[in-house]
């Protein structure tokens, strides 16, 4: 099990109390298949996202990224252990403005202290398998919103992570660019053996996914069974 978030609870300071952002969570993501996550504006959704990430911290229970449990870890090596397994698709691609699609990724590396030398072939291997190899030197502004978002998932995966965590990638597309993507991240979630959690309020594209779960006012329920066969 790559992925695996255990009892989770996770609370913020409201007032003279706490709201409760995640309410005892469970949920386990083999590797190799891809989970959504649904529900509404304020649901928790983007609370267990953080959580995942080891970007939060939850008051109890526990998060375990590749083998390792995480709560305890101290800033420091949370940030070591994001950089080395777990990869992040956010919701606006963020791309640097500057850079062209393959620098994106190549300053991703960087950030890891990964070879130069190796860094360009990479980078150009992912962008070939998110299918943009002809888009390689060109600048955020020469590309359409779903090549921005199919950067961003190739940058995610520069570092070659064990986890997959994506945020509404699909809410700035149209239908149709839309599936694209979300075809995209389900073929690379096979191809590398991530672990990936997709974090979604459109139920449209569900039937891609090996499973989903519900989560409504910090209580997550899953399906019982697989969105679809494999």
């Amino acid at each position: 099990m790559t992925l695996l978030v255990h009892d989770v609870t996770l609370t913020y300071p409201d007032g003279d109390g706490r709201l409760t952002a995640l309410d005892h969570v469970s949920l386990e993501v083999p590797a190799g298949t891809l989970t959504a996550i649904v529900g509404p504006s304020g649901s928790g959704k983007s609370s267990l996202l953080a959580v995942a990430a080891t970007l939060v911290t939850p008051d109890s229970g526990a998060v375990v990224v590749a083998g390792r449990e995480t709560t305890r870890m101290g800033a420091a090596e949370k940030s070591a252990l994001r950089r080395e397994k777990i990869g992040i698709v956010f919701q606006q691609p963020n791309l640097l403005a500057s850079l062209t699609a393959v620098e994106q990724l190549q300053v991703m590396a960087h950030l890891s202290g990964r070879p130069s030398r190796q860094l360009r072939r990479r980078a150009l291997e992912l962008l070939d398998a998110v299918g943009l190899a002809d888009k390689a030197d060109k600048r955020p502004h020469q590309l359409s919103g779903g090549q921005r978002q199919r950067v961003n998932i190739a940058r995610a995966l520069m570092n070659e992570p064990t986890v997959l965590l994506v945020d509404e990638p699909t809410s700035a597309l149209d239908h149709e660019r839309g599936a694209a993507v979300l075809d995209l991240l389900v073929t690379l979630t096979r191809e590398r053996s991530t672990a990936t959690v997709l974090v979604t309020h459109d139920h449209a594209h569900l039937d891609r996914m090996d499973r989903a779960a519900t989560i409504t006012d910090g209580r997550l329920v899953q399906n019982p069974d697989p969105v679809v066969a494999a």
